[in-house]
């Protein structure tokens, strides 16, 4: 997993708004799923956690394995108004002539921020909101998830409305409608293997196709499992998740796909539509269990300006929590935002600072403590390592669903072979939260390594090689497997050679890892910064990555020894799914900030990456 991924759908660039302390009260009212704050009032708060544990529940309902409760908890900002939402939104939203939105969903490796108004005026003020919340329900699946069925079940859930005790979802979309009468269907053998390389997925005209055709294939496959009693979605489902092919899988649950087309067609020509209706009046929902609590002017403007540096909107964050630091210098929410705005700048001394100063304030955030260990891993005391294994416990027993920090106890436990079951049972919770991450089997792998354990280091690896989804990541197991292959023989030999001769000595050449090929060094040389078409990307063990720059002027070549400490955004569309560099960076316009290396092969290691349209 990527440290950060802050997701943007900007298109440019455009006027800053101050976002000064506010002088009204904010109030925050939570539940163990949600936590709601606003500058309206406590009912307000209510209502809107309500509509949010409702549709917590809707998915629940539908999908029982759905991700109902991400690692990452979801805070949701109610603004008042517009004037309170404009001080809040990514900036380029605010530019003249840009539409106004009634929300925003803030998706981040480690956060989840949604924005609200409370006077939008549209018709579906949320819709973007509902699409986006449905991708996140659905993320830890996105290995096996089609794109289409994706993109389908966040059109079909975007348009929720809840009424009293109901919740009302498909409601259908006109426009996507109107196109499709207007337009020859994809073929439903090529729709269920579009990916995110795929022109349909991509070109205007086709795009809006894909989109429409999704839609409505998810739209009648729904109804249509509603009115029969039947659950053939959940057994493709099921079938995907086992890692079937969704044109193979699709023919066993919906039969012939010709027909299933010509199903859709006439579907799509009638005069009207149905929708879902779930009673949501049983749900085990107690609204009286949820605390209220009024918000310190501090606490509610730490709490802004964390939302603002998570929207790049840096210059308003830091003057924000310089206010804040300056009424309150024991706030811990704004020593951990510091230490994210110094994180994400490059200046890893300085990140680590703050960290550390907001684990010593007694900060109840994970992300305090576990950036602070990360952080603080390499060449260390004895201090040291008690305080780096303290903050990731802490981490655990804060958010017991974080998976990163299994990871990095494990790492931390696996220097030390006194430690090593420990370090492997780390590494087995870590897989079990995150299946899909390539990175924690990898991991468990070299623990095994260490423990002499080969055959299972094996056989984890060549489980790992049916989730990969790229060449550069079968190529970094594969070799992994050689090197492992190449151990098991020397031993063989070894045995074989004591059996004839033992009182024989003899030497055994053992290929080993070579370690980095680039410095450990910390990047904190000279800044730069490069614009153009990163070409040239190779990914090598354990997460070592090089690349190219190929700008208008000229051409840079960089590295990073681990690519899931790079700080990544993207500005100009949203990625459907995580963003894999190994298989996703090559060809891709970028904006790339980089320190100078000792290691003169290179121009200089990585420091963050802005992916562009």
């Amino acid at each position: 997993m990527l440290r950060r991924i802050a997701i943007l759908s900007a298109l440019t660039p455009a006027l800053c708004v101050a976002a000064l302390a506010s002088p009204d009260q904010w109030v925050e009212v939570s539940s163990p799923h949600f936590r709601v704050l606003t500058d309206s009032n406590e009912k307000q708060a209510r209502h809107i956690l309500d509509q949010f544990e409702r549709m917590r529940w809707m998915f629940q309902t539908l999908f029982p394995k759905a991700n109902v409760d991400p690692a990452a908890p979801i805070v949701v900002l109610a603004a008042k108004n517009g004037k309170s939402f404009e001080a809040l939104e990514p900036e380029p939203y605010l530019a003249k002539g840009q539409l106004k939105v009634g929300g925003y969903f803030m998706q981040a490796a480690d956060k989840n921020y949604i924005l609200l108004r409370l006077d939008a005026e549209q018709e579906h003020p949320f819709a973007s909101i509902y699409h986006e919340y449905t991708h996140l329900q659905f993320s830890s699946d996105r290995e096996w998830l089609p794109l289409w069925l994706n993109e389908g079940l966040a059109e079909f859930m975007q348009n929720t409305e809840f009424h009293d005790k109901d919740v009302v979802l498909g409601e259908p979309s006109a426009d996507d409608i109107f196109y499709l009468r207007q337009n020859r269907l994809i073929p439903l053998d090529v729709l269920f293997k579009v990916d995110a390389k795929s022109p349909y997925y991509h070109e205007e005209q086709k795009g809006s196709v894909f989109y429409a055709e999704s839609w409505a294939l998810t739209h009648y496959l729904f109804l249509t499992d509603r009115h029969k009693g039947t659950n053939k979605v959940g057994e493709y489902m099921t079938l995907l998740s086992s890692h079937q092919d969704p044109v193979v899988a699709g023919e066993k649950v919906f039969g012939d796909l010709k027909q299933l087309r010509g199903a859709l067609e006439d579907y799509i020509q009638q005069r009207t539509y149905g929708i879902l209706t779930l009673s949501s009046a049983a749900a085990p929902i107690d609204e009286s269990s949820y605390k209220t609590r009024l918000l310190t002017q501090t606490d509610s403007d730490a709490v802004r300006a964390d939302v603002l540096a998570y929207v790049q909107r840096t210059k308003d964050a830091r003057a924000l929590l310089d206010e804040v630091l300056k009424a309150d210098p024991s706030n811990a929410q704004a020593h951990e935002t510091m230490g994210f705005l110094e994180f994400r700048d490059g200046h890893m001394d300085e990140a680590r600072k703050w960290y550390g100063e907001a684990v010593k304030l007694d900060s109840q955030s994970y992300l305090a403590h576990y950036y602070f260990a990360s952080m603080s891993m390499g060449d260390t005391t004895a201090d040291q390592d008690k305080e780096i294994e303290a903050s990731l416990l802490a981490c655990i027993r804060l958010n017991p669903r974080f998976s990163p920090a299994y990871d990095e106890l494990a790492s931390f436990y696996g220097r030390r072979r006194e430690h090593l079951e420990e370090a492997h049972k780390l590494n087995l919770e870590a897989i079990q939260l995150d299946p899909g991450n390539i990175a924690f089997r990898m991991n468990a792998a070299n623990v095994l390594m260490t423990m002499d354990r080969y055959d299972d280091a094996s056989n984890v690896l060549r489980t790992t090689l049916k989730l990969t989804g790229n060449s550069s990541q079968v190529e970094m197991v594969e070799s992994r497997l050689v090197q492992l292959k190449q151990i098991q023989s020397a031993q063989a030999q070894a045995r074989a050679s004591e059996q004839v001769a033992p009182q024989a000595g003899h030497v055994i050449a053992v290929a080993v890892d070579p370690g980095p090929k680039h410095p450990t060094e910390p990047a904190t040389g000279p800044r730069h910064e490069a614009i153009g078409i990163m070409r040239g990307v190779k990914c090598s063990y354990p997460s070592v990555i090089d690349f190219r720059v190929e700008g208008v002027k000229k051409i840079v070549s960089l590295y990073s020894n681990n690519y899931f400490k790079i700080d990544l955004s993207v500005l100009g569309f949203t990625p459907t799914s995580a963003m894999n560099p190994c298989g996703d960076f090559e060809g891709r316009k970028a904006r790339v900030q980089y320190a100078e290396s000792e290691d003169k092969t290179v121009d200089g290691q990585v420091i963050a990456i802005e992916l562009r349209k």
